[in-house]
């Protein structure tokens, strides 16, 4: 007997080993075609079962037409940095240095909102539950796109940012708020947020090649940004590369804490096994206790629910959630835990299923959304199995076909702008009526100059819009209809935004602003200003 026993954990260990070769061999060959379907120059992803990586592979190209990347080429993942930030802040629990539902001026005393009832009452867990009441992304043009402002200049801007809903009654999704709890982990160990994760995360999970922030990351090991240009919209025409380094177009090194983490599938891949393990490391080692582990994944608020599955869509859930820095949800009746990450010219996700101790990231390198939806769920679906036990759900063609009807509504939805534009009404005002310096309290200044080009019958007065703590959202103000007027930004990366102007006794007296196209990322929170003329 003894030979026998021992001999049968070989022959499993053989068995998992080939199990977990054919798992791989099946999501490698969906990437592929995945990848293939929706034209994306690159995608990297890992696998972790049982604590191993069994898959950490990089497809396609640094940028179109150049070289290839591999499992060390390095990806913007935006906004899964905030699940490491969540770990930050409950290394800091266990240490007794923080807790949850404390109110955040325990940690930071100044710490004030537009709405003052809420500031005693706003607690660290709020923060990374996006239930403050805040609008979606509201906030988010103090850093995006490459604002020049710091940590401090942010938190100063917080008192004023509008506060639209009821305290923890609605999810909007809120970067401002992780930079505060970014601002929480400094406070509290005495070390800036990245040096924080720096220290006590990435070095003890050997994580050697990830950077906290982007602006060091060499352009000769990442994968360059794409996205769609125009015309006639962004995220319409032909893929190209947007961007000559990851910084370029995605400097959040102020709001680190929201969503400032470059890395790659072999080291991520060791963040995903921490995680699986629940803050466990290999040797025995604790980054953070169980019982932090176990309240990171626990819901906080509902982000939305459903009657469940249909055939049209066999993985909808009937109740998505956010916990502290992840989604969890159902899905095909287990418990899936996830975030993504979107900057420009990058999505990506991570997904654990705890309940089989597997876990997985993908990291693309375009805006190719519907293509980071397929292999989400399709990845998923070959880790549960259900592609062995029958025909399985096509993500690549629904979401190749979901894509194609979202274009012909954004197309239809242009040429609307466009028609309106060409019947709209002259302005009640001359132009340069329009021009001064207009403030809203939390962004500050933007300015509208009157620019005069051409001579004698070719003279012509025109605006030009500057939003002053930003190199991107600059360029021409023209005529729409009426006291609406709109931009056409040079950078054809950034989006267009209306000047909605209210005209008083002959004179403009404020402004509010939208954005132009109605596909627009909802980090451009232009419907958040409240412009007034200095």
């Amino acid at each position: 007997m003894g030979g026998a026993a021992a001999a049968l954990p070989s022959i499993g260990h053989a068995q998992a080993a080939n199990d977990s070769a054919d798992v791989a061999a099946q999501i490698d060959a969906f990437v592929r075609r995945a990848a293939e379907a929706f034209g994306q120059p690159a995608v990297s992803v890992a696998v972790v079962k049982d604590g191993q990586p069994i898959l950490t592979r990089g497809y396609g190209v640094r940028a179109l037409g150049g070289a290839a990347i591999d499992e060390h080429t390095l990806f913007a993942i935006a906004s899964n940095t905030k699940a490491v930030t969540c770990a930050a802040l409950s290394i800091l629990i266990d240490e007794g240095k923080v807790k949850w539902d404390e109110p955040v001026r325990t940690y930071l005393p100044g710490f004030s909102l537009s709405k003052p009832e809420l500031n005693d009452m706003v607690t660290v867990r709020d923060l990374v539950s996006h239930r403050i009441g805040f609008g979606l992304g509201a906030g988010d043009l103090l850093f995006w796109p490459n604002g020049d402002r710091t940590r401090a200049e942010i938190m100063a801007a917080i008192p004023h940012v509008p506060i639209e809903n009821s305290f923890r009654t609605t999810y909007h999704y809120c970067n401002l708020m992780f930079v505060a709890a970014g601002e929480v982990v400094a406070a509290a160990s005495g070390m800036p947020w990245e040096q924080f994760v720096q220290t006590r995360i990435l070095t003890p999970l050997g994580m050697t090649e990830t950077l906290p922030v982007m602006t060091a990351a060499d352009p000769a090991k990442s994968a360059l940004p794409h996205g769609r240009l125009g015309p006639p919209l962004r995220y319409q025409g032909e893929l190209q590369t947007i961007g000559r380094s990851i910084q370029e177009v995605w400097d959040w090194s102020a709001a680190g804490a929201a969503g400032g983490f470059v890395t790659n599938p072999v080291d991520w891949a060791k963040w995903i096994a921490v995680q699986l393990n629940k803050g466990q490391l290999p040797n025995g080692q604790r980054l953070w206790s169980e019982a932090r582990a176990n309240e990171m994944w626990r819901p906080n608020i509902i982000v939305s629910n459903s009657a469940g599955p249909t055939p049209d869509l066999p993985g909808r859930s009937i109740a998505a959630t956010y916990a502290t820095g992840w989604q969890v949800m159902d899905y095909r009746g287990e418990r899936l835990i996830t975030h993504g990450g979107g900057a420009p010219g990058y999505i990506s996700g991570t997904v654990l299923l705890p309940g089989r101790n597997v876990g997985y990231s993908y990291f693309t390198n375009a805006e190719e959304g519907m293509l980071t939806r397929a292999l989400r769920s399709g990845i998923a679906d070959i880790l549960m199995g259900s592609t062995r036990n029958g025909p399985a759900f096509d993500w690549i063609a629904d979401g190749v076909r979901l894509r194609d009807e979202g274009n012909v509504k954004s197309i239809a939805a242009a040429a609307e702008i466009d028609t309106k534009q060409a019947a709209g009404a002259a302005p009640s005002l001359p132009l340069e009526a329009y021009a001064g310096t207009w403030r809203d309290p939390w962004y500050g200044d933007i300015v509208i100059s009157a620019r005069t080009t051409g001579r004698g019958r070719n003279r012509r007065t025109g605006l030009h819009l500057d939003f002053t703590r930003t190199n991107a959202l600059k360029g021409p103000l023209e005529a729409y209809d009426g006291d609406t007027l709109r931009t056409r930004f040079p950078d054809k990366r950034e989006e267009d935004v209306f000047v909605v102007f209210k005209v008083e006794n002959g004179a403009p007296v404020s402004a509010t602003m939208k954005a132009v196209s109605p596909d627009a990322d909802f980090s451009y929170d232009y419907q958040d200003l409240r412009l007034t003329r200095v």
